[in-house]
């Protein structure tokens, strides 16, 4: 095999803080095109579907849901029509695949210090954690809901719920992370591997048993939109996460194979 294949595989994650960021940057631009093309496909008509059953429940006179109607206004009085969100809808992705590249580049760049895997590994396993704190973990205690769901004068409340599952996800990876370097040299790998997802789970369970549950969904909302909804709104996320880990990791590859031939 050639030195420099081998060389660039095994290359711990180099460069500069500004290098890392700007290839952040590009990794969550393109992580965010993604996302917003999966968004507008899988996504955009299951909320068609919500705001349909919103617009004709406030036709009928239902008091709650015409509560619904007017906190989520989609018809001549809102400030922004449909098309209008459509077409936002891939500006918002991709601004927020830049933020996320951004804050995902400087974690890389403190976590390299204090791993000793390669630069694309590191890259891709961060991209997998960062999605198992952030949206995995959330979601399965608050699930998102479409349009035509959850009471407008409740949205603070489920927002700090929402946060407060986030860091519930980022506390629960870090003890698993910090376990599995505490058990590094434990001979028995089924204990290395283990141990720190026993952690994580215990984390994430005491968690959920303290947050209190939201169930703002009627009865006579169909079971199979709502679902189809949460699917569609996971696979977005998955999509940007997966595309910030791999496009970042291909990056870093290039870039180590060019340091390697020089």
């Amino acid at each position: 095999m050639h030195p420099a294949t081998t060389e660039s595989k095994s290359l711990p994650l180099t460069g500069s803080f500004v290098q890392l960021l700007l290839r952040g940057l590009l990794a969550g631009l393109v992580a965010g095109l993604l996302a917003g093309a999966v968004a507008f496909v899988v996504g955009e008509p299951h909320v068609e579907a919500a705001i349909a059953l919103e617009e004709a429940a406030a036709d009928h006179g239902h008091p709650h849901d015409s509560a619904e109607a007017q906190g989520h206004s989609h018809g001549e009085e809102a400030l922004v029509g449909r098309t209008g969100q459509k077409a936002g809808l891939f500006l918002a992705t991709t601004l927020a695949g830049l933020a996320l590249g951004a804050i995902y580049a400087s974690v890389l760049h403190f976590a390299r210090r204090h791993s000793a895997l390669s630069g694309w590994s590191l890259a891709l396993a961060t991209a997998a954690l960062g999605w198992v704190a952030i949206e995995a973990v959330p979601f399965f205690e608050y699930p998102a809901n479409p349009p035509a769901v959850g009471d407008p004068e409740t949205i603070a409340q489920r927002t700090w719920l929402w946060l407060a599952a986030v860091v519930l996800g980022l506390v629960a990876v870090a003890v698993a992370v910090i376990v599995r370097k505490t058990l590094a040299a434990q001979e028995l790998r089924t204990v290395r591997l283990g141990a720190p997802v026993l952690a994580f789970l215990a984390v994430v369970v005491l968690g959920y048993l303290v947050l209190p549950a939201i169930d703002e969904v009627s009865d006579d909302f169909p079971a199979t939109l709502l679902w189809e909804f949460r699917i569609s709104s996971l696979a977005v996320q998955a999509t940007l996460w997966a595309g910030l880990g791999v496009a970042f990791a291909f990056l870093t590859e290039r870039a180590d194979r060019r340091t390697a031939v020089a």
